[in-house]
């Protein structure tokens, strides 16, 4: 996927915010998007990016041919403004370890979200590459996994995700936003983001959190009615 200036642009705009803004835009337009059990493994700050997705099928050791593992293709699928979300259905088998990780980092790859395993850890800490797994574990995808497919929609952490969807990874978790939505979801999150700054703005003013939020609406006072005796 080549990206245009619109889309390097948009990224731009993206990335001025974390998962915890998304995730209140994605309800805000009733929209699911929080993967579930991913954690970061390494990287730091927020990477922004667009859906690359594969899909392996995993069984036992010597199911497949080492050839089927085929993790030369995913990582020439990662690079610049790509997130590579590869869907091993929850399998504890490593899908990318720290050769794999040094090359992705080599081709500027945004990050790597696996819905199975990596291994090798602090070596994919010392690449800097932004990579969250299920599983940390030192078994080896070879001849457990097979690349069944790339391009098509997959299923990461509980949530559905389509090459080209906006891929949002920190510490704090992960985000999909479907691309046909980002807009929108787009729009929401800024107006939350200029209402969270509006909030912090009044507390470093010398306002309470309560008189700050409530200003800004950020948590609407609840008002009371007057109870009356007959």
């Amino acid at each position: 996927m080549t990206m245009n200036t619109e889309d390097k642009a948009l990224l731009e705009r993206c990335a001025t915010m974390g998962s915890s803004t998304w995730s209140d835009a994605l309800d805000a337009c009733g929209i699911a998007g929080v993967v579930q059990g991913i954690p970061r493994r390494s990287g730091e700050g927020t990477a922004v990016g667009f859906a690359t997705t594969a899909r392996h099928e995993w069984g036992s050791l010597g199911d497949f041919d080492r050839a089927d593992f085929a993790v030369g293709r995913l990582v020439a699928a990662t690079g610049p403004g790509r997130v590579l979300m590869v869907d091993v259905g929850g399998a504890a088998i490593s899908t990318f370890g720290g050769i794999a990780s040094m090359a992705a980092a080599g081709r500027q790859a945004t990050a790597v979200v696996i819905d199975g395993g990596c291994r090798d850890t602090d070596e994919i800490r010392a690449t800097g590459l932004t990579l969250a797994s299920r599983w940390a574990t030192p078994t080896t995808g070879k001849t457990r996994l097979k690349l069944q497919a790339m391009g098509e929609r997959v299923t990461i952490g509980g949530i559905g995700v389509k090459e080209g969807d906006l891929v949002v990874v920190d510490d704090t978790g992960i985000v999909v936003v479907p691309r046909e939505k980002l807009h929108k979801v787009l729009a929401e999150a800024e107006r939350i983001l200029a209402v969270d700054h509006t909030v912090e703005e009044g507390i470093r003013g010398g306002k309470t959190f309560a008189e700050s939020a409530a200003d800004a609406n950020y948590i609407p006072v609840k008002k009371s009615s007057a109870r009356q005796d007959g």
